[in-house]
């Protein structure tokens, strides 16, 4: 096979959770653009629709569907319709995230909702659509985008001069966790020819942020900059398809060098 073509995805079915978000949309959009049939899926299906509407009007295929992460039900409702619709499941992002965590002094009930839904919900999902992804007889592809505050502490100084902070417990605690998941489900789903990595990406750029948290930040990284609106597309593509089909188990840093520094 030609190299440029093990980056097709062309007939495979993704599932991208949380696909309106920040994230989400770079995601969704690399998926459909490879060649694939994307499903965006949360609680939010008016977001959904409204992005979805953009790609298909590209003649992109993205179809849409609700699911609560933090209810077995839901997903369980979510991997019927793909079932019915597609047929198969080739590709797992999961991307969604809640973060009711305010801060370090917060409730212990807030941590415990960010559990349920963002480790809890989030082996759910993975178990579900896993062993969905088991009946083909090629295998498939899960990604779970980590962060790289799953990877370090977060740093004070970022934040200096604005009203940010990094004292986000139950971020790092499951973003860490998600890490190591990745490795069990990598090995638990192995024989199958399912492969599991997570992608770890830095700080995205919004016009909401700070002047000097911007620039605190971008001095952190080797590249001088945080990351834009397309940077996540690349390594999802790459992780999601043939190009990758060695590759599991592993954690790779989308950072611009901030792990690295």
């Amino acid at each position: 096979m030609p190299v440029l073509d093990s980056f097709s995805l062309n007939g495979k079915t993704a599932l991208v959770t949380g696909g309106a978000g920040l994230y989400g949309r770079q995601i969704v959009e690399s998926l459909a653009e490879a060649g694939a049939e994307t499903w965006m899926a949360s609680r939010n299906t008016e977001a959904l629709e409204s992005y979805a509407v953009e790609l298909r009007d590209r003649g992109l295929t993205v179809l849409t569907h609700a699911v609560d992460q933090g209810n077995e039900d839901s997903i369980r409702a979510l991997k019927a319709a793909i079932e019915k619709r597609s047929g198969r499941l080739d590709i797992l992002v999961n991307n969604a995230v809640a973060r009711p965590m305010k801060g370090y002094d917060d409730s212990i009930d807030a941590f415990h909702e960010s559990m349920r839904i963002n480790a809890t919900g989030l082996f759910a999902m993975t178990r579900i659509m896993g062993d969905f992804m088991a009946e083909n007889e090629n295998g498939g592809s899960i990604v779970n985008i980590g962060s790289i505050m799953g990877m370090i502490g977060p740093d004070p100084t970022n934040y200096k001069d604005t009203s940010m902070s990094g004292w986000y417990p139950d971020y790092f605690f499951h973003k860490g966790g998600m890490i190591n998941f990745s490795r069990f489900v990598a090995s638990y789903y192995g024989d199958k020819g399912i492969r599991c990595n997570t992608a770890s990406p830095g700080g995205l750029f919004q016009d909401t942020m700070p002047e000097p948290f911007v620039r605190q930040y971008s001095e952190r990284t080797l590249l001088g900059r945080l990351a834009d609106s397309s940077d996540l597309k690349g390594i999802i593509v790459f992780l999601a398809s043939d190009a990758s089909r060695y590759i599991t188990g592993a954690n790779i840093p989308v950072d611009g060098g901030y792990t690295a520094k």
